[in-house]
């Protein structure tokens, strides 16, 4: 009876191992391709986001990982989360593994590549300083001519960061004006171009993008189509060019100047707009109270109740933001691009 009883058992151990094991065969893995879907149907940007923190430890694949924290920088960079973009950028590039191709649809980027979208996100944070720290990195020995006209480009929108006046972005504009020429620079000449037209107002620049990339994002920012965000790049450093234009469509809308900028999927992007409160519309970013100042006499002109905030970036340089709240009808954003003013929307 013994025998029998422990036969038994062993029987029932081996028949629930049996049934564990195809319950995890039935079970469906986690991939990135899996985590990013079930993100993006979730109800809101912040959901999605903590989403995906929550479940990126459940990825076993290095490779999958590194995707799908890229992606999650993406979304930071889009809702205008600069500097956790950065940090969350540099983490994916610090993960090893293969990138060569796609996971099932799902962009997979080298380090190289998730290392210039960490520069690109510290300069729209204002955060030079970082920018700098990931430029003297090994990006700066790479063999990708691609990499290295961001390299070289990056470098010259950093010192163009630290500049206090015209005379101090001389030497930019001079390399700059070099770099438009040059057929190693030929990939990133568009933004190339639109930062010498936003530095200097030369026509030139402008008509070299209308004519050779028309249909680049620089092109249609120089024809007022789309706008530049208010980040601290374009708006802090000095310059002697005209006034950026006015929207010539109040349909269009506000994007980065960097044509190499990535984007999350269209189902996150259209969650937040459906669930997300807009608080008020951001018109402008300066490092001096005097020309915040000037542009709130400027917008209350036209009739509007425009006032200042301020804000300390990681960098440790104070700024001031030019602000107008939303009003019951949610259209404030309308009137403003309509009076003639640049402006992006600020969430709750």
């Amino acid at each position: 009876m013994k025998k029998i009883i422990l036969l038994l058992a062993s029987v029932f151990l081996i028949s629930g191992a049996f049934s564990q094991t195809a319950q995890s065969a039935q079970k469906p893995s986690v991939t990135a391709k899996s985590l990013i879907d079930a993100a993006s149907k979730k109800s809101s940007v912040d959901d999605s986001i903590s989403y995906i923190k929550k479940n990126i430890p459940s990825l076993s694949k290095n490779t999958e990982k590194r995707s799908v924290y890229a992606f999650l920088a993406a979304i930071y960079e889009q809702q205008g989360n600069y500097s956790e973009a950065q940090k969350t950028y540099a983490q994916a590039a610090s993960i090893q593994g293969s990138a060569e191709g796609a996971l099932n649809g799902v962009p997979n980027k080298n380090s190289e590549e998730l290392v210039v979208d960490a520069i690109r996100c510290a300069l729209c944070a204002g955060d030079y300083s970082t920018a700098q720290n990931y430029l003297n990195s090994a990006v700066r020995s790479s063999k990708d001519e691609k990499i290295l006209a961001y390299v070289k480009l990056y470098e010259q929108w950093s010192a163009l960061c630290k500049a206090k006046n015209a005379a101090e972005t001389k030497e930019s504009v001079a390399l700059l004006r070099t770099y438009a020429t040059l057929e190693s620079m030929k990939s990133v000449r568009p933004s190339v171009l639109l930062t010498l037209w936003h530095l200097t107002g030369e026509n030139s620049f402008s008509e070299n993008l209308k004519k050779n990339y028309p249909k680049s994002l620089e092109s249609a920012i120089v024809k007022g189509e789309v706008q530049t965000l208010p980040t601290p790049f374009w708006y802090f450093v000095p310059r002697n060019g005209v006034d950026l234009p006015e929207i010539a469509d109040s349909g269009a809308g506000a994007v980065s100047a960097d044509s190499a900028s990535t984007s999350t999927s269209s189902q996150t992007s259209s969650t937040s707009s459906k669930t997300e409160k807009i608080v008020r519309q951001q018109l402008g970013l300066f490092r001096e109270e005097a020309n915040a100042k000037a542009l709130v006499d400027r917008v209350k002109a036209k009739g509007f109740s425009a006032e200042i905030t301020t804000e300390t970036r990681p960098s440790g340089t104070k700024y001031y933001l030019v602000v107008v709240k939303e009003n019951e009808k949610g259209t404030i954003g309308d009137e403003l691009r309509t009076a003639g003013f640049e402006c992006y929307p600020v969430f709750e």
